[in-house]
């Protein structure tokens, strides 16, 4: 009887740390804490946690951003629960650039960088902490490097640090397109009513959570998923393959019921992520495909006049002014369409031609019925009737790297 016993114990352990039963435990763990907004993105932090475990296994890794319009949304849990399942976690939160510097650096290995508050990095005083900045966006891809100036006595060297290393990010509103497009992005929302999460206290279910991390390490430790390269669904391609490559990779190596949730949970959040709101140059693209309707040229008068009639226009009020010829021109300028002076009848004012700005529409934009968009890269899925362009500026013309500058509307 002992010996059957034992038997049984040893093939109940066996099934326990099957790679399913571990990520189906670390999903069961979640949900105990975290109201999600979707089933797809509590499938992606499940998955998002295991690939932390693998990552000398990855060329790229995704950031996970948590982010909401609200403080009480569940952002900062979300955090405190991943810190528990992570390898060798690290809160950023307060932390100086040259100490998170040295922490990535460390022998002991990459840590799993947890940054709540990123807002307070991107937001109005983006430019203080320019050197976290690089950091973020450098980190997404193996042997990106960031660097520093660093005094030695009294001669100053240029100091070389690896940046790359898991990175999960909490914050309000939204964050600049150079991290978003390299993030699976979670749109926390406030718990309704009839949504209930446990309570956490981390003397209570610490314990409990570094044992499913215990078991995802001893997982990744036994498997190497460096030459995986799993079938990406359809439409995902570019930078959306890059960012879910990792996360569907540890889905195949789980099997079962993991591989088709993952690519349903991948579909799902870049379909999301593209409904957000587009730039403010693409919103001036699709505006100015309504505005031009069959013409083939318009005056840039005429084209304001209209812009600014549109239904819930968004352009007859830009931070407090309408916008203007100057405002017009430089949100265009960025795809290649200038004014120019142009012939409507006998007329020769200065506008624009639908010829120079067929190649922006097709690029940037859905296809209209009969408008071929082979050549289109990167299109977006999904245009807003209605929308603040004064919040869109705030966000989209921050200054920020590898962004656009804000554009001096007529004076502002």
């Amino acid at each position: 009887m002992h010996s059957s016993n034992t038997a049984a114990n040893l093939i109940a352990t066996a099934i326990d740390n099957s790679p399913t039963a571990v990520l189906d435990d670390t999903y069961e763990f979640l949900r105990r804490f975290v109201a999600y907004p979707s089933e797809a993105a509590h499938v992606a932090h499940v998955l998002w946690v295991a690939h932390a475990h693998f990552m000398s296994s990855w060329e790229t890794t995704p950031r996970i951003a948590f982010l909401s319009p609200e403080p009480g949304s569940g952002k900062t849990r979300a955090l405190e629960i991943t810190e528990l399942l992570v390898p060798r976690p690290v809160s950023a939160v307060n932390m100086s650039p040259a100490a998170l510097f040295r922490m990535i650096g460390h022998e002991d290995g990459l840590p799993t960088i947890l940054f709540d508050e990123i807002d307070t990095v991107f937001g109005p005083k983006a430019k203080e902490n320019e050197e976290l900045r690089g950091l973020l966006n450098a980190g997404y891809r193996r042997g990106a490097k960031t660097y520093r100036c660093v005094m030695h006595g009294k001669k100053v060297e240029i100091e070389e640090i690896e940046a790359f290393g898991a990175v999960a990010l909490a914050g309000i509103g939204d964050l600049p397109d150079t991290i978003l497009t390299r993030s699976v992005i979670v749109r926390m929302r406030r718990r309704a009513p009839n949504e209930q999460v446990q309570p956490y206290r981390r003397r209570l279910h610490g314990a409990e959570g570094e044992d499913l991390r215990d078991r995802i390490s001893a997982w990744a430790a036994s498997l190497d998923l460096s030459s995986s390269i799993p079938d990406m669904p359809p439409g995902i391609v570019d930078r959306d393959a890059d960012v879910w490559e990792a996360l569907l990779a540890v889905a195949d190596a789980t099997g079962g019921k993991w591989v088709e949730r993952a690519r349903v949970a991948c579909g799902a959040l870049v379909a999301a992520a593209k409904e957000q709101r587009p730039s403010l140059g693409v919103l001036l693209l699709a505006d100015m495909r309504k505005v031009f309707s069959d013409d083939d040229a318009v005056a840039t008068i005429s084209i304001l006049d209209r812009l600014h009639r549109l239904d819930e226009s968004t352009w007859a009020d830009v931070k407090g002014k309408p916008l203007d010829e100057r405002g017009l021109a430089r949100l265009l300028a960025p795809y290649g369409v200038k004014p120019k002076v142009v012939r409507i009848g006998t007329a020769t004012p200065r506008g624009y031609a639908r010829a120079d700005l067929h190649d922006a529409w097709v690029r940037y934009l859905p296809p209209t019925t009969g408008e071929c968009a082979t050549s289109a890269t990167s299109a977006a899925t999904n245009i807003p009737n209605a929308r603040s362009v004064a919040h869109v500026a705030d966000v989209t013309l921050s200054g920020g790297e590898g962004e656009t500058a804000e554009p001096e509307w007529g004076g502002l």
